[in-house]
C-alpha cells in the first residue's frame, strides 16, 4: 500500500491552446492590405506651389494631371525627359521603394477647383493641339475614409467570427453550442493523480475491499484471467448521503494507475433533444481510446430512473434516450473493451432494472453508516489534521456519536477546531469536541433568547417527564443529559440518550420508546392540567412508529402478519394496497397503541410525581443536568444494564463537566443510531418545539 500511495497523481492541468493558424493568416492579410494602401497613397510625391506647377505646365514637362476632388488634391506626373533633368534628381533619391516612376512626382493642394481649372485651361489653350493635356478626374478613398465607410461592416464581421469561435469551444468558456454533444467528463491521467488514496478511507472495510479488487485487476489482470475469471464491468456504490461513496471513488482514482473519467449524472442533462445520448457516446469513445480506463458517474439516478414512469402518452422522454444510450454502451455488441464503470447513488430503488442487471452493474456495493469501530477509524483519519489535546480519545468520541456518517464526523472535527480557535486555545480539547457534537445535533445555542418564566417552567417539566419515563422504563435508551437551554430553530429543550447499536427492534422496545417520547406531554397534563404545542416532534415520531407497527412490521394482532410497505415506492401508483375498511382498521389500531402508551406513561409519572418535581426544580435551577445528577437526586436506575458506551470505553461513564457561564448548556450529547425501520424517525433527541 505504501508503494502504491507513493505514485500519487494530480489533476492534469489543461495545456494552453495553440493559436489558430487561420487567425494569423487573416491578421497578416489585413495588415498587408492596409500597408499597401497606405504606402501607395503616401509615396514620395513632393508638394509644389501653384506658380511652379504653371511654369512646368508651360514648359511641357507634365505628362498627366490627376484631380482627386474628394481630397482637394492634384497629382502631377512628369515626363521621362523632365525626370532626367538636374533639378529633378532629388526626387529619385527620396523615392519610396513602393513608389514607381509611373507614380506622381508632385502634388498640389487646391483651394478652389473653379479657379484652378480656369487657369489650367488658359495655359493649355495657348499650346498646340498635339501638346495639350487634360485633367483626369479620380475618386480616391483614404484610410480614414475607408474606415468611415467600411469600418462598421468589418467590425461586425470580426465580432461574428469571435462569437463563432467561442460557441465552438475555442475561445474560452463561452456558449459551447457547437460543442454541446461533447462529454463533460474530467480526466485524471495515469501519470498524474488525485491525492486521495485508500489510506484516507476508513470505516468502509468491506466496500474498500470490493473496489480494491477492481483496481488490482487493472494493475495485474493475469492474476485473474489465468483462472478464467472476468472482472465486473460495473460496480454501483449504494448508501446514505455522507457515507463516503464519492470519497471511495476518489481513492480509486488515486490508486488505479489508469485514466479515470469523472462526471455527474446531471452532466448528461440538457434542454436540447439528443444531447444526453450524444454525450454518452462521446464519453465512452474517450474511455475506449484511453483503455484500460475507469468511468465514475456520481448521482447516476439523474439519468438512470425507471423508464415509463410519469411519461405523457406520445411524448419523447429525453432522459430515457440518454439511459438507452448508456445501456447499449455498457453492454451492447461492441463492448469488448477494458472500460469499468463506477457509479454512486443513494436511491437504488428508483433505478431501472436493466441498468442493475449482471453485465452492466455486476456488483452493488452497500456503504452503510459506520458502526462504533468504523467511527473510531474515521475519527483517527480526521484527527490527523487537527492539533488535539492529550485528553482526546477517538474511542470515546466514537462512542459519543452513534448514527453519525463519515461526513458528519468530519464536520464534528472541523467544528471542534473552530470552537477551539474561537477561544484562542493552543490545541483542541475534549470539551471542544463535546461542544461540536452539541452544535451538530442541536444547532446553535441561543444564549440570549428570552423565554418567559411560565414557558421555562413548562419546558422544565416537559423535559423532566422525558427523563423520568426513560429512567424507569427497561427498554428505553440510557439518558446522558437533560437541558432546557434553547438551541437551533425551535428547540427550547432536549433530552439526550446513548442508544444501543442495534438493527432489530422488538415490540416491547418500540412501546417503551413511544412511552418515553410521550413523557413530556404526559408531564404537562399531570402538573398543569393543560397541554402545549411543545410535543410536536414527539407526536410525529410516535405516530410514525405506531403506524409502522400496524401497517409495516405486522406487530398488531387484529391486522395480522401483513405488511403494506412498498420498497419501490411506485408500484401501486399512489393507490393504497388495501381497502377502505382495512384503512379504517389501521387508523383505529394505531390510535389504540398510542393511547395505551400514553396512559401507561401517565400512570408511571403519577407514581413518580415526587421524582418528577425534584428533577424539574433542579432543571430550573441549573438548566443542564447529567446522568450522575439523576442518580444523586432520584437514585440509581433500577435496570443494571451496561450501555454500549460503557462497554466500549471499559465501563467508564461520561465525565461531567463543570458548569460555567461560558459553557452553559454545551455539555455532552449524542445522536441515536439510525435503524432500518423506514417509517420510524431515527432521531432520539426529544426537542421542545415552539408553536
Amino acid at each position: 500500500m505504501a508503494e502504491e500511495s507513493n505514485n500519487k497523481k494530480r489533476i492534469v492541468p489543461k495545456t494552453p491552446q495553440k493559436p489558430n493558424m487561420q487567425v494569423w493568416v487573416i491578421v497578416a492579410l489585413l495588415l498587408l492590405v492596409f500597408g499597401l494602401t497606405w504606402f501607395n497613397s503616401s509615396n514620395s510625391a513632393q508638394p509644389i506651389s501653384q506658380t511652379k506647377f504653371e511654369q512646368m505646365l508651360e514648359k511641357g514637362e507634365i505628362q498627366k494631371v490627376v484631380a482627386v476632388k474628394n481630397q482637394d488634391l492634384v497629382e502631377i506626373f512628369l515626363k521621362k525627359d523632365a525626370l532626367k533633368k538636374e533639378e529633378n534628381k532629388e526626387l529619385d533619391k527620396n523615392r519610396s521603394p513602393f513608389g514607381l516612376d509611373e507614380g506622381p512626382q508632385y502634388y498640389l493642394k487646391v483651394l478652389t477647383w473653379d479657379d484652378f481649372e480656369k487657369r489650367f485651361r488658359t495655359i493649355e489653350d495657348a499650346k498646340p493641339a498635339k501638346d495639350r493635356i487634360d485633367i483626369t478626374p479620380e475618386e480616391r478613398m483614404g484610410f480614414l475614409s475607408f474606415l468611415a465607410n467600411y469600418g462598421f461592416l468589418i467590425l461586425m464581421l470580426v465580432v461574428f467570427w469571435f462569437l463563432m469561435r467561442r460557441m465552438s469551444g475555442q475561445g474560452g468558456p463561452g456558449g459551447q453550442i457547437f460543442n454541446i454533444g461533447k462529454s463533460k467528463a474530467q480526466m485524471f491521467e495515469a501519470e498524474n493523480s488525485v491525492k486521495t488514496t485508500f489510506n484516507d478511507v476508513a470505516g468502509l472495510d468491506e466496500a474498500k475491499e470490493e473496489v480494491q479488487e477492481i483496481v488490482d485487476f487493472l494493475k495485474t489482470p493475469e492474476k485473474y484471467t489465468r483462472l478464467g475469471g472476468k472482472i465486473p464491468k460495473g460496480a454501483l456504490l449504494v448508501g446514505s448521503p455522507g457515507t463516503g461513496k464519492t470519497l471511495l471513488a476518489k481513492a480509486v482514482a488515486g490508486e488505479a494507475g489508469v485514466p479515470f473519467l469523472s462526471l455527474s449524472g446531471s452532466d448528461f442533462v440538457e434542454m436540447f433533444v439528443g444531447v444526453g445520448a450524444a454525450r454518452v457516446r462521446d464519453l465512452f469513445k474517450q474511455a475506449k481510446e484511453k483503455a484500460p480506463c475507469i468511468i465514475f458517474i456520481d448521482e447516476i439516478d439523474a439519468i438512470g430512473r425507471m423508464r415509463g414512469k410519469g411519461q405523457m402518452p406520445g411524448s419523447n422522454d429525453e432522459r430515457e434516450n440518454t439511459l438507452n444510450a448508456l445501456l447499449v454502451e455498457m453492454d451492447g455488441f461492441a463492448t469488448d473493451t477494458h472500460v469499468i464503470i463506477l457509479a454512486a447513488s443513494n436511491r437504488p430503488d428508483v433505478l431501472d432494472q436493466a441498468l442493475l442487471r449482471p453485465g452492466r452493474f455486476d456488483r452493488q456495493i452497500s456503504i452503510d453508516k459506520p458502526d462504533i469501530n468504523g467511527r473510531e477509524a474515521i475519527f483517527k483519519v480526521h484527527l490527523k489534521k487537527v492539533k488535539i489535546g492529550k485528553d482526546v480519545e477517538p474511542k470515546q468520541l466514537a462512542a459519543q456519536t452513534p448514527g453519525f456518517a463519515g461526513a458528519e464526523i468530519a464536520n464534528v472535527c472541523n467544528e471542534a477546531a473552530l470552537i477551539a480557535a474561537r477561544h484562542n486555545k493552543d490545541s483542541v480539547t475534549l470539551d471542544d469536541f463535546y461542544s461540536a457534537i452539541d452544535r451538530v445535533i442541536g444547532g446553535l445555542e441561543k444564549k440570549n433568547k428570552i423565554i418567559s418564566p411560565e414557558e421555562k417552567k413548562i419546558v422544565a417539566y416537559h423535559e423532566a417527564g422525558h427523563a423520568i419515563a426513560g429512567w424507569f422504563l427497561e427498554h428505553a435508551d440510557p439518558l446522558v443529559k437533560v437541558s432546557i437551554v434553547p438551541r437551533g430553530v425551535a428547540a427550547l429543550g432536549y433530552a439526550q440518550y446513548l442508544p444501543k447499536e442495534q438493527f432489530l427492534y422488538q415490540t416491547d422496545q418500540m412501546i417503551d420508546e413511544m412511552c418515553m417520547a410521550l413523557g413530556g406531554r404526559a408531564a404537562e397534563e399531570l402538573i398543569f392540567g393543560k397541554i402545549s404545542t411543545g410535543a410536536l416532534s414527539d407526536l410525529e415520531r410516535v405516530t410514525k412508529s405506531a403506524y409502522g407497527m400496524v401497517s409495516i412490521y405486522g406487530m398488531n394482532e387484529k391486522i395480522g402478519h401483513v405488511s403494506f410497505y412498498d420498497s419501490k415506492q411506485s408500484e401501486y401508483n399512489f393507490n393504497k394496497p388495501y381497502s377502505e375498511a382495512t384503512s379504517e382498521m389501521i387508523d383505529k389500531e394505531a390510535h389504540k397503541i398510542i393511547e395505551s402508551a400514553y396512559q401507561r406513561t401517565l400512570k408511571l409519572l403519577t407514581e413518580k410525581r415526587k421524582e418528577l418535581e425534584i428533577l424539574a426544580e433542579e432543571l430550573l435551577a441549573k438548566e443542564v443536568i447529567f446522568q450522575s445528577d439523576l442518580e444523586s437526586l432520584i437514585g440509581k436506575r433500577p435496570f443494571a444494564k451496561q450501555t454500549t458506551y460503557q462497554a466500549y470505553t471499559n465501563g467508564d461513564r461520561n465525565p461531567k463537566k463543570e458548569e460555567t457561564p461560558e459553557t452553559n448548556g454545551k455539555e455532552v450529547k449524542s445522536k441515536s443510531e439510525e435503524n432500518k425501520k423506514s417509517d420510524e424517525d431515527s432521531t432520539k433527541n426529544d426537542q421542545e418545539q415552539d408553536s
